[in-house]
């Protein structure tokens, strides 16, 4: 499995905008793309402007149609200006079973 993980540090004042949109993009990504297994949105309890994406995806290509789609190319245009900090790790899931 191929997992994105992304911090967003969001601009002050910014968060109301920013959250409904990335739940939209989570839901979508969800429902649109068979190759998107998870994306789950996790908010800091000591910072609430720190945002953290987990996103599971099938392989690469899956996550290519993503960042291909329209609807993440409508809401990273959103969220441009809101996001101070973006950190985008890539990492490979290993599974603990044989």
């Amino acid at each position: 499995m191929y997992v994105v993980a992304v911090e967003f540090r969001v601009r002050p004042g910014a968060l109301d905008a920013f959250l409904p949109l990335i739940l939209e993009q989570a839901r979508n990504s969800l429902s649109s793309e068979p190759g998107c297994h998870v994306f789950d949105v996790c908010q800091c309890e000591e910072i609430p402007e720190q945002i953290f994406l987990y996103e599971v995806y099938e392989d690469r290509a899956a996550f290519d149609t993503h960042l291909a789609s329209d609807h993440f190319g409508t809401f990273d245009s959103a969220v441009a200006n809101l996001v101070a900090q973006k950190h985008v790790r890539i990492l490979h899931r290993k599974s603990a079973t044989a």
